[in-house]
């Protein structure tokens, strides 16, 4: 099997994960959980969006967890940034990277950001260049990329699109959503050797939901093809809030076990992580979608049953 020999995790869940819940998660839990991530070794964080707080009340605090989670400087943390105002909250909160979201096809990105594809890639282009301008990493995001719940399957040209003009406003990192979790590993597979082939000035990231129990598969093969990041969420947590019955992300621990099990280096802790597995478990009033949490660590062995044969 090709496998890369390191792979870089980021940890979506204060963000994806936490959007979704509608039973607001207390502030200091949620400064909590992601420096219980940065302990465990996640390099790599999506802290929070400044979308508008009427939008998705329950990321209305991130200005505060942004100012009060411990910052090192080896940790890249991440904002979803959706337009313009959001840009203004961010820039002062200084986040190492700032990550730009849209949808590939039309109906998805009128249904999250109430314009068309060409409007929100103009306004982008501005963005993008006030972002560098403050010496901030910028990135794109292409939602639905493997599939839409109004549309329904999805064109490489869409994609190719979106990634055009992404390149063109000079931004070098992509990543590439299976919002919906529609896709399956030969589709990953094809989709993301044919993108690293085409733009291999594109360092790419695969954000996989695992709606359909597809979601490490789906990863898998997406490593196959060569690609190196990957976003999870720790619980399995996650769901975008404009797509019918979306599901959550991979947990970051079920990655993490998959790639320890394979040889694959990740710089994760698992046992670290499964500690704050269990801190999201106790904030979350419903079941995390955690192979792990339900099964524990592979490898626990029990004590073997005394048994002896009776004869006569």
């Amino acid at each position: 099997m090709n496998l890369p020999k390191k792979v870089t995790i980021v940890d979506v869940g204060p963000r994806d994960g936490f959007q979704n819940e509608k039973q607001f998660i207390p502030t200091e839990k949620k400064i909590e959980v992601v420096n219980g991530l940065i302990r465990a070794g996640l390099k790599n964080i999506q802290v929070s969006s400044v979308v508008h707080p009427k939008a998705v009340p329950q990321l209305a605090d991130a200005e505060v967890v942004m100012t009060k989670i411990d910052r090192r400087p080896d940790v890249s943390y991440r904002l979803l940034v959706p337009n313009a105002k959001g840009l203004q909250r961010a820039l002062p909160l200084k986040p190492t990277k700032i990550n730009l979201m849209m949808s590939v096809t039309e109906s998805h990105n009128r249904s999250n950001a109430n314009r068309s594809i060409d409007e929100t890639l103009t306004e982008f282009e501005i963005l993008a260049a006030t972002i560098r301008e403050q010496g901030i990493e910028v990135s794109g995001g292409m939602a639905c990329a493997f599939g839409c719940p109004f549309e329904g399957k999805v064109s490489l040209r869409q994609i190719e699109r979106v990634a055009d003009r992404y390149l063109a406003m000079g931004i070098r990192s992509v990543g590439i959503a299976d919002t919906v979790g529609y896709a399956n590993p030969k589709q990953v597979y094809d989709t993301m050797a044919h993108l690293l082939d085409k733009y291999p000035e594109i360092r790419w990231l695969a954000h996989i939901h695992n709606h359909r129990d597809l979601g490490l598969a789906n990863i898998l093969a997406a490593m196959q093809a060569g690609l190196t990041e990957i976003d999870a969420a720790i619980g399995g947590l996650g769901g975008c809030p404009y797509a019918p019955n979306a599901a959550g992300n991979v947990a970051t621990e079920d990655l993490v076990n998959m790639l320890d099990e394979m040889g694959v280096e990740c710089g994760v802790d698992l046992d670290a992580l499964l500690e704050v597995a269990e801190v999201v478990r106790e904030a979350i009033p419903h079941p995390l979608n955690s192979a792990l949490l339900k099964s524990g660590k592979p490898w626990t062995l029990a004590k073997a049953p005394d048994c002896q044969v009776k004869i006569g």
